[in-house]
């Protein structure tokens, strides 16, 4: 692989992808809103609710 040239590049690329993936994904969840969250934590514990 060392002789392979332009190789360097695919480890940089791939941790700057799921470097940025995760911060993405970390500031969805930190603004999502509280209410949504809420109603969906209450779900499993309707039971007046159709499936």
């Amino acid at each position: 692989m060392e002789t392979i040239a332009g190789v360097e590049i695919y480890p940089i690329l791939s941790l700057l992808i799921f470097f940025s993936f995760f911060v993405g994904l970390g500031l969805w969840v930190f603004t999502y809103k509280k209410e949504k969250i809420n109603e969906m934590s209450q779900i499993p514990l309707n039971d007046n609710q159709i499936v």
